[in-house]
């Protein structure tokens, strides 16, 4: 009979621990010269066991007519190293990114052997999985060098590949460092590449050789994606809400990286800084009363990633809605297709910045520190008795005082609310955005989910008015940027209108200001 793995365990502090069938890697994308500079980087060195082994891996990876095991977040494939065949089946992980549950079974040649797994525990689509459904959609070509470390009180072997993902006629190079967790906890996967930064660039990997084969295949791209539950749960203490909850952050910050850097998609870009904002936002209310150095010492690397991508954001919003909201209204003599023209080389500015951002090594080092301070738990770290206790009370405590403060923060802040100056509004904005996050990262904690609902809407209802006066004043940056670089009259005539329309909608949003913060002002807080 095959061999096959056994349940996963984990250890008391839900870490990611050493599995038989869960994966538990992070991967690296690099280059060929960097890649062989690294495999004898001075942490290697001190550290591996051997020289290595080196083996050349030949992989097909199947699914069905219509993709059904990809549909599922999964991929199957049999793979080939000297005289061995192996076949995996990878599935989905709704937690920890680092890790993906797979079931594994040597066979006799690179045929498909389905009844060697137990598909039958797995549900749709694999449970009525046949082998005589599938087809190969890629291959892969790996030349990999793996050598063991044992490192941060973890063994982690590291793999080193080069070699190329196969698609009929197209093809994509591989060149990657693999970091996977053999035994002990997951952060010294993060510190590992945190030493090996020291020594070479590299950039963190979001996506598996399986994603990109059927990206080459069918010629599809990543999509954006919007921010994950939090999964907090009413049972919770602080300790663990904090965890759960910069791990959502987490996934969703690296769910959107590919199609920020992309750029194919406006809403990559956009969902990425919103994760960074969620990331702030969660460090800022936890900070309050846990002032752990190592949480503050990620709000840097935040706040530089938003800032670079925001160039990018506001001509998107520009081009798709600004622009495209007066066109709508077809005003007389007024023709918008210059300057759609002369926004392109200011956009493609933009996101030649924000692309920058996303490879540089600030960026790599900012996301290795994140998963660090996840999975080592750094916040329990450097901080005084009160808030040790703080950890180990009810998350509803925590969550009351948190989303309390808040709110009498944006009640101070909204006080003769008409009479702000744009500032001022800009800043209860912002407060009213944070409060917004912290309400959906603790909702689950409260029984009150109608009342919450009410509260919720209310916010945004105030929230959108807000946002006009914000996009007046991002607008009017906008347009200075356009009239230095043309001296078209089409575009100027354009620039005109565009100013005087949302004159018009801010004198709008100042008649309904009032009304929409006293509708926010008396809604109910569903925590209290």
């Amino acid at each position: 009979m095959p061999d096959t793995g056994t349940t996963m365990q984990q250890n008391e502090d839900g870490k990611a621990s050493a599995p038989e069938n869960r994966e538990v890697e992070l991967k690296l994308l690099t280059d060929p010269a960097t890649l062989a500079r690294l495999v004898e980087a001075p942490v290697i060195l001190r550290h591996a066991t051997s020289k290595g082994i080196v083996r050349r891996l030949e992989a097909t990876y199947y699914d069905t007519a219509d993709a059904a095991i990809a549909a599922g977040g999964g991929s199957f494939r049999v793979r080939r190293s000297g005289k061995q065949h192996v076949q995996t089946l990878k599935l989905a992980s709704q937690a920890n990114p680092l890790q993906r549950p797979e079931l594994e079974a040597t066979v006799p040649d690179m045929a498909p052997q389905l009844d060697a797994l137990p598909l039958i525990d797995l549900g749709a689509p694999f449970e009525t999985l046949q082998a005589a459904d599938l087809v190969s959609v890629f291959t892969t070509r790996i030349r990999r060098h793996t050598k063991t470390v044992p490192f941060g009180g973890a063994v982690i072997e590291i793999a080193f590949d080069e070699g190329e993902l196969i698609a009929g006629e197209r093809t994509e190079p591989v060149c990657e460092i693999e970091l996977e967790l053999k035994s002990g906890e997951a952060g010294a996967l993060y510190e590992l590449a945190l030493s090996l930064l020291e020594h070479g660039t590299f950039r963190v990997g979001t996506q598996s050789k399986a994603e990109r084969g059927y990206a080459l295949a069918f010629g599809t791209r990543p999509r954006a994606a919007k921010a994950p539950a939090s999964g907090v749960a009413p049972t919770d203490i602080a300790d663990e809400v904090i965890a759960k909850t910069l791990m959502a952050c987490q996934r969703h910050i690296i769910a959107n990286l590919v199609a920020a850097e992309l750029g194919q998609e406006t809403e990559g870009v956009h969902q990425l800084r919103v994760a960074l904002r969620r990331l702030r936002t969660a460090i800022s209310v936890f900070g309050r009363e846990i002032p752990a150095s190592a949480l503050q010492s990620l709000v840097v690397g935040a706040r530089m990633l938003a800032s670079a991508l925001g160039p990018a954001r506001n001509w998107d919003v520009f081009q798709i809605s600004t622009i495209a909201d007066i066109e709508g209204a077809a005003l007389p003599g007024i023709d918008f297709a210059d300057i759609r023209t002369a926004t392109v080389p200011l956009r493609e500015a933009g996101y030649a910045t924000a692309r920058a951002a996303l490879l540089s090594p600030d960026c790599t080092h900012f996301l290795l520190s994140l998963g660090r301070v996840i999975e080592r738990r750094s916040w329990r770290n450097d901080i005084g008795i009160d808030a040790l206790a703080v950890l180990t009370q009810p998350a509803q405590h925590f969550a009351g005082r948190a989303l309390g403060r808040l709110n009498r923060k944006a009640t101070k802040q909204g006080q003769h609310l008409r009479r702000l100056e744009p500032e001022a509004r800009h800043e209860l904005r912002l407060t009213l955005k944070k409060l917004r996050y912290a309400a959906e990262f603790f909702l689950p904690l409260f029984d009150e989910d109608e009342i919450a609902q009410k509260y919720l809407k209310r916010m945004a209802r105030l929230q959108d008015v807000l946002g006009i006066d914000n996009d007046v004043t991002t607008t009017q940056s906008l347009l200075r940027e356009i009239e230095a670089s043309t001296s078209s009259p089409q575009v100027h005539r354009a620039i005109g209108a565009v100013t005087g329309w949302q004159g018009r909608d801010r004198i709008e949003m100042t008649s309904v200001l009032r009304q929409t913060w006293q509708l926010f002002a008396d809604a109910r807080p569903f925590w209290s």
